[in-house]
């Protein structure tokens, strides 16, 4: 197992959270976030993601090190599927270990933020009525062609 890794197959939280698990850790916080059906109102089918995946584990790896460094003594995995996930899929997980509960939730947050942020993954949206790319990559034509 890749401590900060993009796959296509079906993510299970528990490795993660063993991986950051260690005698000195006296919390481990596990984020899971799913495909939901129901987003402004629109029904979703599924969601496709793409991503550059070697730059992607880069900056999955680059958000390790800046939790580590923000909050010392963290342990963190992360992982990102990609494919076409269904309703209530896994899309990602983030397992943080730290020696107390307050470090472990406020990294854990970070992470999922910094992603969104700095990470090469496309997300599309698929509809009972359409489809559209999401997020940063509307600034990407070739990525946002098909939206209607």
């Amino acid at each position: 197992m890749k401590p900060f890794e993009v796959t296509e197959s079906p993510i299970d939280p528990q490795k993660y959270a063993d991986y950051v698990l260690h005698t000195g850790a006296g919390a481990v916080t596990l984020f899971t976030g799913h495909v939901r059906e129901w987003t402004h109102g629109v029904r979703t089918v599924y969601l496709a993601y793409e991503a550059y995946v070697p730059m992607a584990e880069k900056k999955l790896a680059q958000i390790g090190e800046e939790m580590e460094a923000k909050w010392p003594g963290i342990r963190t995995a992360i992982a990102h599927r990609i494919g076409e996930l269904h309703l209530s899929d896994i899309a990602v997980v983030i397992a943080v270990s730290s020696p107390h509960r307050k470090a472990a939730y406020e990294a854990n947050e970070y992470a999922i933020e910094r992603i969104k942020e700095l990470v090469p993954i496309w997300k599309k949206e698929i509809w009972e009525d359409g489809q559209e790319w999401q997020g940063a990559q509307k600034k990407y034509p070739d990525k946002g062609a098909d939206a209607q």
